[in-house]
């Protein structure tokens, strides 16, 4: 054998050996400055514990503008690092144009888009949803983050900043083999179950949700108690009447035995629906016996009302156009439209969050950590109690000297290891699980009992984040679900909701300005080129082989 066979050999081995080894290891590199490629821990672990053939279907195919070509590119060099993970898990873009019918009787509504392209603006519609399906179950996931934005491009970045924690969460949620337990307490006055549908059918869909009343606190406190503990959560939907100590210890033994809870209290009465027909309420303290126990905890929440100047709107009536009533949308200062902390997992990327008729907590020095979930503008007011509230002040003119209280808390997120508020104090009845404290639990409070009251219409459940007569759109039921997933999180899911990634767009004014130039570099800088390559190496050659 020659040396160019062996050479030839040699080469079609290594080749061999080559291929071999790429099919036996696989390695991906994420090169980008943020590494938005690159999948967290907690990610693998979730996709990890998928065992059995897992399909995701995402609807961005089709021709639709620029911007969201980009989101489309972006969810799937994501998902193929999905698919990387776990081979289970299967990826189809589908084109939507002719399941939109099917898509929205599901719940996946379009998006409709303002688009500049070319400087010129048009309509586009989109569907901006994705479905994954696991054994007999299926769970949708918007790919939009329902967010305030100033334009296009931060609402892509919002969404390329969601898209791990969306899908993780999605994937998480229909593939987990055990569930959390969740309970609406009752007992108290609290919210009927037709004005909390909203929030709580959303609720469900992650976790064992059931109603716990504390009727039977009365009669066997200490089995009522044992029963509570085997809850992970308990909801507190605004509660009307008066706690009793048994009532407040047993809420007390289930946080200091480790129970997450969500409260959602008006320390004030005061009712919109009373306002709207009376035309005047009578707003004043509302007497629940809760304070002393929400104060071993850190917190107060005030009995005065807060109004600001950055407010949702409800409509009023301003005349007849013949039989017909005419309505106006106006700003109705008791309805504080609050943002969230825009560095917490919580609220991050959610929209403000109407309020009604709220009061202000006051935080107190102790061991527990507090992070302020909702906060007010720095234009408020503060409305003590008892008073009249009519509603023809809503014409009065506007006085902003007056709202100097600056910014107020209305939900605060505890943390930490919570001490029984009946340490050294008689126990309103015996039991064997009584705890004096337990390390790292969590709760929320939320200064507003309304927050999570979704309206009706037709006597049917409307959606939390809308309202049904101004159409505004809000950001209560995100908040609300973020909170429960918060309290529940034992994975760090929720601390995927914090990443944050820096996009580079075009600026579109400008590229569409020098569009001409650069058109003209793009086609005549390649042949200008190639020209000049082709002169030199012809010299070159000639040089090289004239005599």
């Amino acid at each position: 054998m020659n040396k160019k066979t062996k050479k030839i050999a040699s080469i079609f081995i290594g080749l061999i050996l080559l291929n071999i080894l790429n099919q036996s290891f696989y390695k991906r590199f994420d090169f980008t400055e943020n590494k938005r490629y690159t999948l967290s821990e907690t990610t693998k672990n979730i996709l990890t514990k998928v065992k059995e053939p897992l399909y995701i279907s995402v609807y961005l195919e089709g021709d639709f503008p620029s911007e969201f070509k980009r989101l489309q590119l972006e969810t799937k060099q994501y998902l193929e690092e999905v698919a990387a993970v776990n081979k289970l898990i299967k990826i189809n873009f589908i084109n939507p144009d002719n399941l939109r019918e099917r898509l929205i009787k599901k719940g996946m509504m379009p998006s409709q888009l303002t688009v500049e392209e070319a400087g010129k603006l048009s309509e586009a519609i989109i569907f901006p949803w994705a479905e994954i399906s696991f054994k007999n179950k299926a769970n949708k996931v918007s790919l939009l983050p329902n967010a305030i934005v100033a334009s296009e491009d931060e609402q892509l970045e919002k969404a390329i900043e969601n898209l791990e924690y969306c899908f993780s969460n999605a994937i998480h949620a229909i593939s987990k083999t055990s569930e959390k337990k969740v309970a609406v307490l009752t007992g108290n006055g609290e919210l009927n179950d037709i004005y909390i549908y909203s929030f709580l059918s959303e609720v469900a869909k992650k976790h064992k949700l059931a109603k716990f009343t504390l009727d039977s606190v009365a009669t066997n406190a200490a089995q009522t108690l044992t029963d509570i503990s085997t809850l992970d959560l308990a909801i507190i939907a605004k509660p009307t009447e008066k706690f009793t100590e048994k009532e407040k210890f047993l809420l007390d033994q289930f946080i200091t035995n480790g129970g997450k809870t969500l409260w959602m209290i008006d320390n004030v009465q005061a009712e919109q629906d009373s306002l709207l027909k009376e035309g005047k309420l009578l707003a004043y303290p509302r007497d629940l016996a809760l304070t002393d126990l929400l104060f071993s905890y850190g917190v107060r929440i005030n009995t005065h009302l807060i109004k600001d100047l950055y407010a949702a709107k409800i409509p009023l009536a301003t005349g007849n156009i013949g039989n017909q009533t005419q309505f106006k949308n106006i700003e109705w200062f008791y309805h504080p439209l609050v943002n969230g902390n825009p560095n917490h997992e919580i609220t991050k990327n959610i929209a403000p969050v109407r309020l009604q008729f709220v009061s202000a907590i006051d935080t107190l020095k102790n061991n527990l950590k507090k992070t302020p979930l909702l906060t007010s503008s720095l234009l408020t007011k503060k409305v003590g109690t008892p008073t009249i509230v009519e509603l023809q002040s809503i014409a009065e003119k506007v006085n902003e000297k007056e709202y100097t209280d600056g910014s107020q808390l209305f939900a605060v997120l505890l943390e930490g290891n919570f001490k029984s508020a009946y340490k050294n104090r008689i126990k309103p009845f015996e039991t064997n699980l009584y705890e004096e404290k337990f390390i790292k639990n969590k709760m929320i409070v939320i200064a507003d009992g309304d927050v999570g009251k979704n309206q009706l219409l037709k006597e049917q459940p409307f959606d939390l984040n809308r309202d049904k007569w101004t159409n505004e759109t809000f950001g209560n039921k995100d908040f609300l679900l973020n909170c429960i997933s918060f309290l529940l999180d034992d994975d760090g899911l929720m601390k995927l909701r914090n990443k944050t990634l820096k996009i580079k767009t075009l600026n579109k004014q400008k590229a569409y300005k020098e569009r001409s130039f650069w058109q003209s570099l793009n086609v005549v800088l390649p042949i200008l080129v190639l020209f000049i390559f082709g002169f030199i190496f012809n010299y070159l050659r000639k040089r090289k082989y004239t005599l």
